[in-house]
């Protein structure tokens, strides 16, 4: 006869648990910051963060359309978590499987489904190096990736600035910092809305790649918990040396966890601009969308369907503190939603302390 668990021992209610403390944390403290900035507008910007995203139908597609690349971003950090690496370097492979994408939609003028598959190659060979240096050198995956961010921005950008017909002025635009609209340069290349515009009030932000993304969070969490495969890479994250003592292969593991996570970034970049309503800016700074998937993954506890939740979360606060303005300026929004996304993150540490709680409590009952 199974004896049931306790509390403590449960892992999925005291995941969701701390999850839920972090987000209610993270809201409390962004209200106490907007009473700080703007006490007269404080509950009506924190009733627009929190009801803007429900408030139509376009929105609420807005809130979908934004979740795919932060689940995908999400998915990369924490498939790197479970396999005990740290992928900081998300955010180089996103840019790079949006470069990979933009080039087979504007330059080789490639269907949708082709750009998102390129996606995919882009950010796993930008994941291949914090791996090999990992498991060749052992140098630390976190300040590869970090460098690997910046050599993709620049080289990015300058690779985009010298194909002139990658430029929006090469199709009629007056604008030369910016990559072309594919609605002008190769429709066919958008990913198709399958609908969802009609049934989301003519929404101009939906498409069907929240839909391609949960289905990719499933495969995630199927290779991780039912397969051999999957086993073997958690082991090496465990323990590398006591995996390798069991014959596991710990350094090609590796590799291959950075190629897998690099994948899943490349595909957030691929989703987010092919969209066709977003186009490539040549920026000066890293883009940070795959920084919030570090957020996205620890408010998960990096299980893969959690995930699919976390992103739509801060998804949605994203686009609620859009509508916070003109009441509160860019920067002060840009503030609440960052201590709201990053006090998520605080998740893990949350978790400890309930277990720590829970275990105390069994204890003395126990004792009694």
């Amino acid at each position: 006869m199974n004896k049931k668990k306790s509390l403590a021992e449960n892992a999925k209610f005291v995941s969701i648990l701390a999850s839920l403390i972090s987000i209610l944390v993270g809201l409390l403290l962004g209200f106490i910051l907007l009473l700080i900035l703007k006490p007269s507008d404080a509950l009506g910007g924190m009733q627009a963060m929190l009801g803007t995203g429900f408030s139509s139908l376009d929105k609420f597609g807005k809130v979908m359309y934004q979740a795919a690349p932060l689940m995908l971003c999400g998915l990369s950090v924490g498939f790197a978590f479970k396999t005990g690496l740290f992928n900081i370097g998300a955010s180089g492979q996103y840019t790079m499987g949006a470069f990979f994408a933009l080039i087979g939609a504007i330059v080789l003028q490639l269907p949708w489904w082709a750009c998102l598959l390129l996606s995919l190659l882009g950010g796993a060979i930008w994941g291949v190096f914090p791996g090999l240096f990992k498991a060749l050198f052992n140098v630390n995956e976190v300040i590869t990736s970090i460098m690997f961010n910046w050599i993709a921005m620049f080289l990015v950008n300058l690779l985009i600035a010298n194909i002139p017909v990658m430029l929006a002025s090469a199709w009629g635009a007056s604008n030369s910092d910016r990559t072309a609209a594919l609605a002008s340069a190769n429709p066919g290349a958008i990913i198709p809305k399958g609908g969802l515009d009609a049934v989301f009030g003519n929404s101009s932000w939906v498409n069907i790649s929240v839909f391609i993304t949960i289905v990719v969070a499933v495969i995630m969490w199927f290779v991780l918990e039912k397969t051999t495969f999957g086993y073997e890479l958690k082991a090496c994250g465990l323990n590398k040396d006591a995996s390798a003592y069991a014959g596991i292969n710990a350094k090609r593991n590796i590799v291959t966890s950075m190629i897998i996570a690099g994948a899943l970034s490349g595909l957030g970049g691929g989703t987010y601009y092919l969209a066709g309503t977003i186009q490539y800016v040549l920026e000066k700074s890293i883009l940070g969308m795959g920084f919030n998937g570090i957020p996205v993954a620890l408010l998960a506890s990096s299980n893969p369907i959690g995930t699919i939740f976390s992103a739509l979360f801060i998804s949605y606060i994203q686009v609620g503190g859009a509508a916070m303005q003109p009441s509160f300026s860019s920067e002060s929004t840009n503030i609440i939603i960052s201590v709201i996304i990053y006090l998520a993150a605080f998740a893990l540490l949350i978790r400890g302390s309930i277990q720590k709680l829970l275990s105390r409590k069994k204890a003395k009952e126990a004792e009694s």
